[in-house]
């Protein structure tokens, strides 16, 4: 549909997208607003920032990732997320823009950079603060929605659906009964969720497939880094060391009783009605409290992982290898199939 050069411009928007995203992942966390204020501003002095500041990509590498106005430090996760999101952006266009312009891959696509933005903003916010917010679950969720309207295929969209809730409660479920601990987290159900929805039932087995993948290697790897840095901070070490361990003593896991409730509420998708009518939780005897990051006194042990991100990268992944992990699926099962 169109030439192989305008990945660029998949590239380009992107970005811009990332940009929005950012403000996403800023404010979410902390219950403010995303129209109020309407524009965006520096994170340490709070003044406006104006059109020079908001060039995707190069206006944090033209300051130096520096505030003009104040001169403070600018995270650098605002150009990754920018150059990430751009990127996938930029992948999914030409795959199905320009590699596989055939039939209702186009819009397909479309539905696959929406759902990428959302992915990308969990992977930073649940990665840094360890929550995935009600409203992206809710969005990832209406894009799988939104694709069976249009396609007319309403079987693969609620199978996916129930594969996505049904793999990650399961986890949770039986993690939590067989080990005593929370094995995964509400918000990562709610996302599977959405994305089984939009991927279907295949894809979102391999989905998991490579989210334990990732998160085992990324995991061990990032419990070896903290030890490491532990060990040469020499006594401070041992003070974090004591600390955690008494978090540890404090844990209390969830009730069984309670995770199976909200488990069930999640499938009926009560948690989404919650958004725009916050009661419901609060008549089924669950109310719900948001708290701004800001003012949550939780700290994360070392072996507190956030699952959601692996589970993003996985559906990532997925989307931008739809075709070939098709094919190689229906390999096995023609196989299994003898056939």
């Amino acid at each position: 549909m169109f030439p192989d050069w305008t990945w660029i411009m998949g590239l380009m928007i992107g970005a811009a997208i990332g940009s929005f995203l950012n403000v996403v992942i800023y404010r979410m966390p902390r219950l403010l607003s995303l129209g109020n204020p309407k524009h965006s501003f520096c994170p340490s002095c709070k003044h406006q920032l104006g059109p020079a500041d908001l060039i995707p990509l190069f206006s944090w590498l033209l300051s130096g990732g520096k505030c003009r106005h104040c001169g403070q430090k600018v995270p650098s996760r605002y150009f990754w997320v920018e150059l990430i999101n751009g990127s996938l952006w930029a992948g999914i266009w030409y795959r199905y823009f320009c590699a596989e312009p055939t039939g209702k891959e186009w819009v397909l696509a479309i539905f696959f950079m929406l759902a990428t933005a959302a992915l990308v903003a969990i992977i930073f916010i649940d990665g840094e603060h360890f929550i995935i917010p009600d409203e992206i679950n809710a969005f990832l969720l209406l894009l799988g929605i939104g694709f069976a309207i249009y396609s007319h295929d309403w079987k693969l969209c609620l199978y996916g659906y129930l594969m996505g809730w049904g793999i990650i409660f399961g986890i949770a479920f039986l993690g939590r009964i067989g080990f005593g601990k929370d094995a995964m987290g509400h918000g990562d159900i709610k996302m599977m969720r959405g994305v089984g929805a939009l991927l279907g039932p295949i894809l979102t087995i391999f989905d998991v497939g490579i989210a334990v993948i990732t998160g085992l290697i990324f995991g061990l790897l990032f419990i070896a880094i903290e030890m490491a840095k532990e060990r040469k901070a020499g006594g401070s070490g041992d003070a974090e060391d004591e600390k955690a361990v008494g978090e540890e003593e404090d844990y209390q896991p969830e009730p069984i009783k309670d995770l199976f409730i909200l488990g069930m509420s999640y499938l009926l998708c009560f948690d989404i009605v919650a958004i725009w009518f916050p009661q419901l939780y609060v008549k089924m005897g669950y109310p719900m409290e948001d708290v701004s990051v800001e003012d949550d006194d939780w700290k994360p042990t070392l072996t507190t992982i956030p699952f959601g991100p692996y589970l993003a990268i996985g559906a990532i992944v997925c989307m931008l290898l739809r075709t070939e992990l098709s094919q190689y699926a229906d390999g096995v099962l023609r196989g299994l199939n003898g056939s």
